[in-house]
């Protein structure tokens, strides 16, 4: 009897003192799942730490879209962002121009922390749209693994090149009018130029945000599905459309502002820890452990 509640000590002691680092990270247990949990559809937590069950997939080519980077398995999402995407991309093919859209990385199929490429896109919300027009919706699979789009800044992002159109404007502007959308994310230089051009309703532009990359692609995010409790909503933008913030950015890219000077005696900032499935909501345990 001693010796088992001797073992049992040892074994809590070990527990305490053994790093988290020691447990699988939560990206290598995601990453490896290649099929969705037979479940309700459901996001847990929020977009950059959570997790998908029950995820739908988005066919690899729709009538209005073709899904880009197979081999990555990330066109999963929730039911809502796939009817989103159906939505988006059936009015970008009344476009001059475009057949609809190239769509990049959703989620993995049981969303959750990536092996690579994003810390969000994890609830099945999160949808990377190419800035290529889409001139055919028939590639192969080779195609679309070596296909790449283009980008459409200049400056550093502090301006649009003379690839970005109208049509970007107007696919951009109908994504962000879409109730369903919380944000869309896009380079500084887009937005200022979205600021521009608008001469109508100038509500929309407060859900375009600017932000570094997001220049071969724009990133729009869905809020969380009503009714859907466990799904964690990023605080709204701030009010007004959000334009002045944008300038800013373009400012600050055109003219950096000096560095802030260093306390020597700071200490120095700690890197940011891999997440664990212990780092994610409950509900993560059950997503993985269904078949």
């Amino acid at each position: 009897m001693r010796l088992a509640r001797l073992t049992a000590l040892l074994s809590l002691i070990v527990s305490f003192a053994l790093p988290a680092t020691a447990e699988p990270l939560a990206k290598q247990l995601f990453g490896a799942k290649t099929l969705p949990s037979r479940q309700v559809p459901a996001a847990y937590g929020s977009y950059a730490k959570g997790c998908m069950a029950g995820a739908v997939q988005l066919p690899e080519t729709g009538p209005t879209w073709q899904a880009m980077r197979l081999s990555r398995n990330r066109n999963w999402g929730q039911p809502e962002t796939l009817d989103f995407i159906r939505d988006l991309s059936a009015f970008a093919a009344k476009q001059p121009g475009w057949q609809g859209l190239y769509i990049g990385d959703i989620s993995q199929p049981r969303g959750g922390p990536m092996i690579s490429g994003h810390s969000s896109h994890q609830l099945g919300l999160d949808i990377d749209i190419w800035m290529l027009p889409p001139s055919r919706l028939n590639l192969t699979r080779s195609e679309r693994e070596n296909i790449s789009s283009i980008s459409m800044q200049r400056a550093k992002g502090a301006y649009v090149n003379d690839s970005w159109s109208r049509v970007h404007h107007e696919v951009l502007k109908a994504a962000a009018s879409d109730p369903r959308v919380a944000r869309i994310f896009v380079f500084p230089g887009a937005k200022v130029q979205m600021c521009k051009d608008e001469k109508g309703n100038r509500k929309w532009l407060n859900k375009i945000r600017p932000w570094w990359g997001h220049h071969y692609h724009f990133h729009v995010r869905l809020a969380c599905p009503k009714g859907m409790r466990g799904c964690v909503n990023q605080d709204p933008p701030p009010q007004g459309d959000g334009c002045a913030d944008a300038q800013q950015w373009v400012n600050n890219i055109l003219s950096p502002p000096p560095p802030k000077p260093r306390d020597p005696n700071a200490p120095a900032p700690k890197p940011r820890r891999e997440y664990v499935l212990a780092d994610l909501p409950q509900q993560c345990v059950g997503v993985l452990k269904s078949q």
